[in-house]
């Protein structure tokens, strides 16, 4: 992305920093959320009316009871009382709050911008406002999801909730690295491997939804086995074929922990490439890569054989953003087209 006007461009940069946080922060409080069984605590969607809490204890009642009608009170939290029910509302209730004002601060700077220069120049981020509302729609689509017959909502619609943000902050990063990075070395790595990288780093993020929404990192506590065997006891390897396999809470932590290896074993390979080609500008980027993905795995067996716990598992979440960030910068550098040129 080329702008002239470096006021204006050190601006949109700016912007695009301070949105990359407040969508990591995002990413952070919904995967508390979840960890905290909170994202049913309200049961409607309030676009405008929902932005300020309850500040009365008749509205507070209000919301209380409006919970007591759905399974997961009748079911599970059929004990719980006012206060505790305060606890799992202001979960939710932070997490749609940084929802609205991501959509605000995206949205005022964007016609502000709009009015400096172009719709053409700025095609990129109206597609990620785009996103930003469909995401909003998403999040009510995966809660809607646990008000009728079951006490969670589908793991499927947690887990596109959790790509499509994952893909907003993809995007924003993306432009801002179009904005200030230009580069200009010719000895870079076959994208295949940087590409490739990023997208099983997501379709590890997408399983690794699916082990949050089935609470499957409750059952085989155990690395490396799972249990007394590598493959979980409880099943049939036939069962990986089927297309169950998803819904299939031990078959899920399988895939999961499997595909952490199959990551390791493909960053190894882009190891070598890189210093075997001696590719020196993406030597450093390589080495960080390999960082995030050593304290991301650490992390994950740390929170799997301790049970889950709520500080473990939000840090493995808060890595995973470190990851994919370090991903796309990756790929980035190592990218054929010199966006920038061809836009100014």
């Amino acid at each position: 992305m080329y702008i002239e006007n470096n006021n204006i461009r050190n601006k949109i940069s700016i912007w695009l920093i301070i949105m990359f946080f407040l969508i990591a922060l995002m990413i952070v409080v919904g995967g508390l959320t979840r960890l905290t069984d909170s994202g049913l605590s309200i049961t409607k969607w309030e676009l405008f009316y929902g932005t300020l809490p309850p500040f009365t204890e008749k509205k507070w009642n209000d919301y209380f009871e409006q919970y007591k009608l759905i399974p997961e009170y009748q079911i599970q939290n059929f004990s719980m009382n006012l206060h505790e029910f305060k606890v799992i509302f202001w979960w939710e209730w932070a997490h749609r709050f940084l929802g609205r004002l991501i959509g605000m601060a995206f949205l005022l700077p964007l016609i502000y911008f709009t009015f400096k220069l172009s719709i053409k120049k700025l095609i990129s981020f109206y597609f990620i406002f785009f996103l930003i509302c469909f995401q909003g729609f998403l999040g009510w689509y995966m809660v809607s999801s646990g008000l009728v017959d079951k006490v969670d909502v589908s793991h499927f619609r947690l887990s596109l909730h959790l790509i499509v943000a994952f893909l907003i902050l993809s995007l924003i990063l993306w432009n801002y690295l179009k904005l200030n990075i230009n580069i200009i070395t010719q000895s870079k790595l076959s994208l295949f491997f940087p590409l490739t990288f990023l997208i099983l780093i997501f379709l590890q993020i997408i399983i690794g939804a699916f082990v949050s929404g089935m609470d499957a990192g409750l059952i085989y506590n155990s690395w490396p086995k799972m249990g007394d065997s590598y493959f979980p006891n409880d099943n049939n390897f036939v069962n990986l074929f089927n297309l169950s396999v998803f819904s299939d809470a031990s078959l899920v932590q399988f895939l999961h922990r499997n595909l952490a290896y199959v990551i390791i074993v493909f960053y190894f390979l882009i190891l070598f490439k890189v210093y075997k080609n001696q590719i020196k500008s993406s030597f450093l980027i390589t080495n960080i890569l390999g960082l995030f993905l050593l304290s991301q795995v650490i992390l994950g067996i740390l929170t799997l054989v301790n049970g889950v716990q709520i500080i473990l598992a939000s840090m493995h979440q808060l890595s995973s953003i470190f990851l994919v960030s370090a991903s796309i910068y990756f790929l980035y550098l190592n990218k054929k087209i010199n966006f920038s040129k061809l836009e100014s």
